[in-house]
């Protein structure tokens, strides 16, 4: 079952759906007002595949109200880790009803494999589904429940150590990401001041950072043996459901990236350091604008951020423009860096409502512009599956689900005159941008070959882990960058990037995304509206089908090729060039 083409009107809709199966009034306060409708799932004859397919429905439904519970607890809790109460709340959920909904999440599965009707669920539109569960059934381990609680537990501590790190500049107390603005300012000295800042302030808390990894990395590594697996990574690549591609291809990835895109990073470097006519680059010297021009200021306040990145997407199409309208007047967003806020940025599926949630740390600069666009096609992604019936439907894997963000940026590029009316500083955004697109594959490269490394080695020690990642980092990035008096450092780069702690293994997927981005992107060049229809085509099947023929609805190949690699880098260059 396909969706139609989406509409404006189901944009702008902000009411939930109406329930078929739970109470209209029920909300989520502990476990005993949650089992009894676990319990009559569990226990319900089902003697029909309508009665299945119901049951499924009605499941689903069940699983959607607790999930968006869960989420806005989340949601709260990032927007202020210092709030106690909030902290609470989620670990409430975390620990007292997460761990009891488990087995019946695994009970129910057994019912439905087993069920005699099953084979008369249509193929068409359930053997994705049906795919996914049946993985889930193998690997579920009934003493993986308490260790993944603690695991859950352990990755709050990350957010909340980082929320907390601030900095001192000139008399005035920054977050992380306000002071890393300070790295595109012309005056060398005060882009040095504030990396070496932000690089102290990080290295105070490298050693509980550290442990915590190495606590994190036990009890995952005995998940994955609890489970029948020799090693965490496998367990995770069957844990998410990936069956089109193995490590192996991962690795032939990450040499592809080291052949064709590194060299081009490292022409990018050369150039930067001839145009800021510097005997040596430093890292403090990477972020700032090689002509000498002030920061760019696309925005002022994260109202305007809002106002600015709506009408991008309103100029792009008008159902774009709609989501983000019908988030703001739900008040679904969180933009602006400030004191106590969780780092990073997020869009939260709300899997009952369907309006999601954007979560970021704005500051004003080109970074955050993108950062908005790009969870503003994760936005648009949850519109276009909130039609699906079932709520495993609307959660593709990291590999669509980035395609839909990714491609976002490049496509709304055309529309940034929005934020930048001065035709140089337009031209310098998109230069810029279009290197760091290039830039995602050798950090992506770097990140998940790191990944492999640890879990292949789950009993290695902090000083061997140092020692890997900075071979690792100084195979893949900043080649030509002097990083002389500053090897202190180095080793404890990998703790800025939170996947490592609350989602292993997401990561090679925004290099892969980033392809098929690029390709959208080549699309759209030669036909907007068609590219933009097959954009929406195939985002609205959420997963309802393969990885390949996601792309394929979408125009492009789910293909990360060293030639596919080597032409889609090629088409950036020129379109760098033609700047």
């Amino acid at each position: 079952m396909l969706l139609a083409e989406p509409t404006a009107e189901s944009a702008t809709d902000t009411t939930r759906p109406p329930r078929q199966y739970l109470p209209e009034d029920f909300i989520v306060t502990n476990w005993a007002a949650i089992e009894p409708f676990f319990q009559e799932l569990q226990n319900r004859s089902l003697s029909s595949p309508a009665e299945l397919e119901r049951w499924l429905l009605n499941r689903s439904e069940l699983e959607a109200v607790l999930s968006e519970d869960l989420a806005w607890r989340y949601i709260r809790m990032t927007c202020d880790t210092q709030d106690p109460l909030r902290a609470e709340a989620f670990q409430y959920f975390v620990n007292e009803i997460e761990p009891l909904v488990a087995p019946y999440d695994h009970a129910l599965n057994e019912k439905m494999l087993v069920s005699p009707h099953l084979s008369g669920l249509d193929e068409r539109r359930y053997g994705v589904f049906l795919r996914s569960v049946r993985r889930a059934s193998e690997i579920y381990r009934v003493e993986n429940i308490a260790l993944k609680t603690e695991i859950s537990t352990k990755q709050q501590q990350y957010a909340a150590t980082v929320g907390a790190m601030n900095v001192t500049l000139d008399g005035q107390e920054l977050t992380l990401p306000q002071a890393a603005d300070r790295l595109k300012n012309p005056d060398r000295a005060v882009r040095e001041t504030a990396w070496r800042s932000i690089q102290d302030r990080r290295l105070a808390d490298a050693k509980p950072l550290g442990q915590l990894f190495t606590e994190l990395v036990s009890l995952r590594h005995q998940v994955a043996l609890n489970a029948g697996f020799i090693n965490f990574r496998d367990y995770m690549f069957a844990a998410l459901g990936r069956f089109d591609y193995t490590p192996q291809d991962c690795f032939d990835f990450h040499r592809a990236i080291r052949e064709t895109v590194v060299p081009l990073i490292d022409d990018f470097d050369l150039e930067r350091r001839q145009d800021l006519q510097l005997p040596a680059l430093r890292p403090w010297d990477l972020d700032v604008d090689p002509s000498g021009r002030p920061p760019l200021r696309p925005f002022g306040t994260g109202e305007e951020l809002v106002e600015k990145t709506i009408t991008v997407f309103q100029n792009l199409d008008s159902y774009l423009g709609d989501c983000l309208r019908t988030m703001r007047q739900m008040g679904h967003l969180d933009l602006e860096s400030r004191k106590g806020k969780a780092p990073g940025g997020y869009n939260y599926p709300l899997d009952e409502t369907g309006v999601p949630f954007i979560f970021m740390n704005a500051t004003s600069s080109l970074r955050d512009v993108v950062t908005m666009l790009h969870e503003g096609g994760h936005a648009v992604h949850s519109f276009l599956t909130r039609g699906l019936p079932l709520g495993a439907d609307k959660h593709p894997p990291s590999e669509v689900a980035e395609l839909a963000s990714m491609s976002m940026e490049l496509m709304s590029m055309d529309q940034w005159h929005v934020f930048f009316p001065n035709s140089e500083e337009l031209r310098q955004a998109k230069k810029t941008h279009l290197e760091s697109v290039l830039e995602t594959f050798p950090w992506v490269a770097t990140i998940d070959k790191f990944q492999h490394w640890v879990y292949e080695n789950p009993h290695h020690t902090e000083a061997e882990r140092h020692s890997y990642w900075t071979t690792i980092f100084d195979e893949f990035n900043q080649r030509t960058v002097d990083w002389q008096g500053l090897e202190a450092y180095k080793p404890f780069l990998w703790q800025k990037q939170l996947h490592l702690y609350e989602v292993p293994f997401y990561y090679i997927e925004y290099a892969m995304a980033q392809l098929g981005a690029i390709a959208m992107w080549r699309n759209y060049r030669q036909n907007p509206t068609q590219a933009l229809t097959g954009y929406k085509r195939a985002l609205a099947l959420g997963y309802t089908a393969p990885i390949g023929q996601i792309y394929a609805a979408a125009g492009i190949r789910f293909d990360f090729s060293t030639d596919y690699l080597r032409t889609l880098a090629d088409f950036v260059r020129e379109e760098m060039a033609a700047l």
